[in-house]
């Protein structure tokens, strides 16, 4: 399914799963509610990435335990337009909530040194996570962050003060003049990610990337850190031609 922009997939494999929870009711309803469930999980495992494996997985599960609770019709409007009001349709292609673990950019100061006062730039800060890391990692840095959605900017700007939080498009913001760009995106977006470093950012600018890397382009360095996560360190300057 990965022709297909998420999350179109996992609207389809829960719909296959009731599909086949109805088609299985002559069986009886628990054998129904187990080949529904496994016929999920099933389709969960296509995905390569772990939270998509799991979302969808768990969807059919789930929806099953909500019409249990006796929940009123118009209460499925609630989740849906809360999931709108944070994620509207035309960040579907960008990522959802990645936060970034704590720790994970511990050793970036010592591997990507900047001057006091370089301005470091967090792509779809979400809710700050980003923005503390790489404030623990560059305490004289001047952070800012951008997120699409106006909630989670809301929110952002509050609980990360210390930084300068933008709600917009990081497709539309001009990259130049950051010493550092930080992004945990999706995998499907680092082609285009690559592509506006490569036009924007300075000529000793970095772009750092933690878990998915750039197809066809050499990084600096790769950083396994715990959990199996990797950090990788880029200079768009020196590796343009790569990606081309």
């Amino acid at each position: 399914m990965r022709w297909l922009p998420w999350p179109l997939p996992a609207l389809l494999s829960w719909a296959a799963a009731w599909v086949l929870f109805l088609a299985c009711q002559p069986l009886g309803e628990g054998w129904a509610l187990g080949l529904a469930a496994l016929a999920g999980a099933g389709l969960g495992l296509l995905h390569t990435r772990r939270w998509r494996r799991v979302i969808v997985a768990l969807g059919f599960p789930l929806s099953i335990l909500t019409l249990s609770a006796a929940m009123p019709a118009w209460g499925w409007l609630l989740p849906c337009a809360v999931l709108a009001l944070v994620y509207p349709a035309s960040t579907w292609r960008d990522a959802p909530l990645f936060p970034t673990p704590r720790g994970a950019l511990a050793d970036l100061a010592a591997r990507v040194p900047l001057a006091p006062g370089s301005a470091i730039l967090d792509l779809g800060c979400g809710l700050g996570h980003g923005l503390r890391e790489l404030r623990r990692a560059y305490p004289e840095a001047r952070l800012a962050g951008i997120e699409w959605s106006r909630p989670l900017a809301w929110l952002c700007r509050r609980l990360c003060p210390f930084a300068e939080v933008r709600r917009g498009d990081m497709w539309r913001l001009d990259w130049s003049g950051y010493a550092l760009v930080y992004v945990f995106q999706r995998p499907e977006s680092m082609a285009r990610v690559w592509d506006k470093a490569c036009r924007e950012l300075g000529a000793e600018a970095w772009l750092v990337s933690l878990d998915f890397q750039i197809e066809g382009v050499e990084p600096q360095a790769q950083l396994n850190l715990s959990r199996g996560h990797s950090l990788w360190l880029y200079k768009p300057a020196n590796g343009a031609q790569l990606a081309g």
